[in-house]
């Protein structure tokens, strides 16, 4: 079968996973950036990526603070559970018919529609059950999973944990789960590097970025890595003023798709 067939033998969805009620920085999603706030350039970008489907997926109490914006960027919004956000995914993938579903989360304007469509690329030729790229700046990157393992996952997963966080049972279980970990492009390496908005300090990073390198379109991970290399004065780990530290990306990301630990207990992102 060409990649050409394979691709129309598949369904994809685009989901973004949002909520208002974060605790260290309540309606993150909503804070202003240049030309929207931060959830419509999370669409934006999102939008970009090759699919069939894009939604929001929310609570019943978030939900009316993101309708208008979702249907001018072209996204459907879905309300699940304010804690179980695995059974949101299961229930927009059941709705669309999806085979395959990109996931990103609603706190990362800086997600790369570029790196989406490879992880798709890679997946779907590997026929895997869970792909991401190791190594791009915690806050770019996206997790595609195959529905099936994702209802598995739905069906069979009870830990609170497991259902907050999305694929964490399918990492947990990697002999039984196909789980792809290619690395990333080698310019985009900064795996130590956050640019997700979890707290006042990412925001008035990702503003600066924002004021740096927006253009009136999404901004790419080629940008994104420039820009990181510049501030870092060339090296790929730290910013010698403290905006970004080494450790930042694996100390929070495992709502935004890192896999190196699966913990018991980790505050959900979106």
């Amino acid at each position: 079968m060409s990649e050409r067939d394979e691709k129309r033998d598949e369904i994809t969805g685009v989901f973004v996973q949002v909520r208002l009620g974060s605790s260290r920085l309540p309606r993150k999603a909503l804070l202003p950036l240049e030309d929207g706030a931060i959830i419509e350039h999370v669409m934006r970008a999102c939008r970009l990526v090759r699919a069939d489907h894009y939604a929001l997926l929310t609570d019943a109490f978030s939900a009316r603070a993101f309708e208008s914006m979702a249907r001018n960027e072209g996204f459907d919004v879905i309300v699940g559970p304010d804690d179980d956000v695995l059974a949101r995914y299961e229930a927009a993938a059941r709705l669309y018919g999806t085979s395959r579903v990109v996931r990103a989360t609603g706190d990362n304007p800086l997600v790369s529609a570029s790196m989406a469509d490879e992880i798709l690329r890679i997946h779907t030729r590997a026929g895997a059950d869970l792909s991401h790229f190791p190594g791009l700046p915690l806050g770019t990157g996206v997790e595609v999973i195959r529905a099936g393992a994702l209802f598995e996952a739905a069906g069979e997963a009870y830990d609170p944990y497991e259902r907050e966080h999305v694929t964490a049972y399918l990492y947990r279980d990697r002999d039984r789960f196909a789980v792809l970990e290619p690395e990333c492009p080698g310019p985009y390496r900064f795996p130590d590097v956050k640019v997700s908005v979890d707290d006042r300090r990412d925001y008035a990073l990702i503003k600066r970025i924002w004021r740096d390198l927006y253009r009136g379109e999404p901004i790419e991970i080629d940008d994104v890595a420039r820009w990181l290399r510049r501030a870092a004065g060339g090296s790929e780990r730290t910013s010698t003023h403290g905006e970004f530290s080494p450790g930042a990306g694996r100390e929070t990301g495992y709502g935004h798709g890192s896999s190196a630990q699966v913990p018991r207990s980790r505050p959900v992102h979106e």
